[in-house]
């Protein structure tokens, strides 16, 4: 267990730390909290009591993880979790908080990168090889899935669903769920496209790319997907959208191939 704990840190004596930590200048790691191995918390960061993460993730300086939950109504003895799994990256300022109810969860899936000042709220669900650029801001209980693109300023209103290889445009408010595979964007938000270089880097090409392609157009025309080939795409989209909404569908504009 080759640990690198700077001086000035503190860590809770029930704290626990896997192996090959590297904690930074005043960092604060406090009772209760789990780390797995190999990772980084830098200085001044904060990882509070209630928080479980694994192996690899990697905490800028200043970011906060696990803070109460900014609910009015809740009650800090709650006992609730922030639950990250492995290789995450949370750059400087990142915030996130534990759930606001008994015994629950936000969670934080593998594999994401959270830039500057973006802020996951009480509740959330968040994906796999996800990213939020600097300063986006989700509400409680959203969900987002994997291989999300979420661009600069994003804000997401509470209870919006956005669905995994959806890119959202930087700037753009959502009130609104986002279906997957879409480009997002304007004001109000509006989906545009299919997210093209998204599906592109995932090798989702040739006929599952079309099979979206014609899944989307007929949406748009409130049309059955029934018809369709069921690739492995089409049958999580056509899971995602049996869930029922808390908010409802962004509209659609003409698609573009």
């Amino acid at each position: 267990m080759a640990t690198d704990i700077h001086p000035t840190a503190f860590i809770a004596p029930d704290a626990t730390l896997g192996d090959n930590a590297i904690i930074g200048p005043f960092a604060v790691i406090e009772s209760g909290a789990q780390l797995g191995a190999d990772c980084q918390v830098g200085a001044h960061a904060v990882v509070h009591g209630h928080v479980k993460m694994g192996d690899g993730n990697i905490l800028h300086p200043h970011a906060v993880l696990g803070g109460l939950p900014q609910d009015t109504g809740f009650k800090p003895t709650t006992t609730s979790w922030l639950v990250i799994g492995d290789n995450n990256v949370f750059r400087e300022g990142f915030t996130a908080h534990r759930s606001s109810k008994e015994n629950g969860e936000t969670r934080i899936g593998s594999g994401c990168f959270f830039m500057n000042n973006s802020h996951v709220a009480h509740d959330c669900l968040i994906g796999n090889n996800t990213i939020f650029a600097n300063n986006v801001a989700i509400g409680g209980h959203v969900e987002v899935g994997n291989n999300v693109f979420m661009g600069g300023a994003v804000v997401v209103h509470q209870f919006c669903r956005v669905g995994s290889f959806a890119i959202v445009q930087g700037t753009t408010g959502l009130n609104m769920d986002v279906i997957p595979f879409m480009l997002v964007g304007g004001r109000p938000a509006r989906h545009y496209k299919l997210n093209t270089v998204g599906l592109r880097r995932a090798g989702i090409t040739g006929s599952r790319y079309k099979t979206l392609e014609a899944a989307f157009r007929l949406l748009r025309n409130k049309g059955s997907l029934d018809s369709l080939e069921e690739t492995e795409e089409l049958i999580y989209l056509k899971t995602w959208l049996a869930v029922k909404s808390k908010r409802g569908l962004h509209g659609f504009v003409e698609l573009s191939a």
